[in-house]
């Protein structure tokens, strides 16, 4: 798993050796919390791979790294809510030389898959099985691959949403990588209006639609919130996706409920637990219902649309 581009002149990083299920939480909860811009975070199996005495199967290792000097108890008080407090005290922090970090990871971004998806790099192309929609997303531009377990259970959504409906006008509110914006173009061949307020993050989106021949139709814009005259023209909207944080999601419920068609659906992630119910809430008081939920490695995938019976 690889989530974040790489942070310029990274010369700090903060390492964890732990089991599968903590080194996602730690490096998700990373990316999550940081400028991707300043921090990148990677989480890897060892494979046995580094001739230690300790090494075991299944053993995974966590690295983050930084643009700047990290505040060390700000990170271990982080990993302590995320991990809990074993996994903060074995952190260990370094000075490193500023390295291609990305090209060193890129054999831990393995192909994931999500119904009839499957994400995977350049290097895995022949994972690839008949019937698979392939979303190719090199490791450079690896935030948002589906490796996170928000991104992969929007994809997981948009997979059920597709196997009843066939929306027309489809909008991805922070697009980030852009996967969600080109898994809908692939899978509906339509295009797909999307937009992120990272200039960074866009052109990301925009090399790897065109990676995945569909830069024709899903063309991000910079965008903060959803007052760009390309994502309003494209309303009313089918299907909505908003894979960002719950603050946001919570702030942005009306602009997104007034976009959406009289039978749109909307898919939320990038959510813990604990703020489902506050999500859910200023949802529900734009007149959308939960129609499904999915949980994934602590995230939340949310599906709404208006009036609807919980399904």
């Amino acid at each position: 798993m690889l989530e974040g581009l790489p942070p310029n002149n990274a010369a700090h990083v903060m390492r964890l050796t732990c089991d599968e299920a903590t080194a996602r939480r730690v490096a998700d909860i990373i990316v999550e919390t940081f400028d991707p811009a300043e921090t990148a975070a990677a989480a890897f199996e060892d494979e046995g791979a580094n001739p230690r005495q300790d090494w075991r199967p299944g053993q995974w290792t966590v690295e983050a790294y930084f643009g700047q000097a990290p505040d060390e108890a700000q990170i271990r008080d982080l990993v302590a809510c995320a991990a809990g407090p074993a996994a903060a005290a074995a952190l260990s922090f370094a000075r490193i030389e500023t390295r291609d970090w990305v090209a060193s990871s890129l054999a831990g971004l393995r192909s994931v898959r999500a119904g009839r998806f499957l994400l995977h790099g350049g290097h895995d192309r022949a994972a690839a099985r008949a019937n698979d929609i392939g979303i190719e997303i090199e490791a450079a531009l690896a935030f948002g691959t589906g490796h996170h377990g928000s991104t992969r259970g929007c994809l997981l959504a948009l997979d059920r949403l597709a196997k009843r409906k066939r929306p027309m006008a489809i909008l991805d509110v922070g697009t980030g990588s852009g996967v969600l914006a080109i898994a809908a173009a692939k899978r509906f061949r339509r295009p797909v209006q999307a937009g992120d307020i990272d200039p960074i993050a866009v052109a990301a989106a925009s090399a790897n639609a065109r990676q995945n021949g569909v830069a024709r139709l899903v063309r991000p814009v910079v965008a903060k919130g959803l007052g760009h005259p390309a994502l309003q023209a494209g309303a009313p909207y089918d299907l909505v996706f908003a894979n960002i944080l719950a603050r946001p999601l919570r702030k942005l419920a009306p602009a997104i409920a007034a976009l959406l068609a009289e039978d749109g659906e909307i898919i939320l992630s990038g959510l813990l637990g604990c703020d489902v119910a506050g999500v859910v809430s200023a949802y529900r008081a734009q007149g959308l219902a939960l129609t499904w939920r999915l949980d994934i490695e602590g995230w939340a995938t949310l599906m709404m649309r208006r009036g609807a019976a919980r399904g």
